[in-house]
């Protein structure tokens, strides 16, 4: 089966976006700049938990504690910021729908954004179990703060190379 009439059709479909993005300088950068700026905000939030949660790793049980709470609290703008990333995303490839749905790159990009939300589910899980388990020391405990470390680093290197994806599909555009 081909994707070329779902793609012909789905052309046809957002023909008067497309117009539009293209024609007017306020909407196409309106778009941009609410992806770029929610990538910063997202990603600058993730990023600096991502290091505060490395350095705590390193720490007693009481400062992971701390991280734990402080992991919690940058949740909610991270998830905010994804959802603007997702419906200008959504909006960016809809403005040429063509180029987007045949571009390695895109797929790429789509392919380090499902992992970025997979690591997202996980650390949020590993959080909740190290959460219950308080600042209890065993080898549970260990196992879990060891997967947090896992997490963290994966988290750093999907948010860059998220960015580079979509840097260099910019320019492949």
């Amino acid at each position: 089966m081909s994707l070329l009439p779902f793609l012909r059709e789905l052309e046809h479909l957002t023909a008067p976006w497309q117009s539009a993005f293209s024609n007017s300088k306020v909407i196409s950068t309106s778009v941009t700049g609410a992806h770029i700026f929610a990538l910063f905000v997202g990603g600058g939030f993730a990023i600096a938990a991502d290091r505060s949660t490395l350095r705590a790793l390193r720490s007693d049980p009481t400062e992971r504690t701390r991280q734990l709470r402080e992991l919690d609290a940058v949740h909610r703008p991270v998830l905010i910021a994804i959802a603007v990333l997702f419906a200008s995303g959504v909006l960016l490839a809809l403005s040429d729908v063509k180029t987007f749905a045949t571009a390695p790159t895109f797929w790429i990009k789509m392919a380090l954004v499902l992992l970025l939300v997979v690591n997202g589910g996980l650390l949020t899980k590993t959080e909740q179990a190290l959460r219950r388990a308080g600042t209890l020391v065993d080898a549970a405990t260990h196992g879990l703060w060891k997967r947090m470390h896992v997490i963290t680093w994966a988290s750093l290197f999907l948010w860059s190379a998220t960015l580079i994806a979509g840097v260099v599909l910019q320019n492949a555009t």
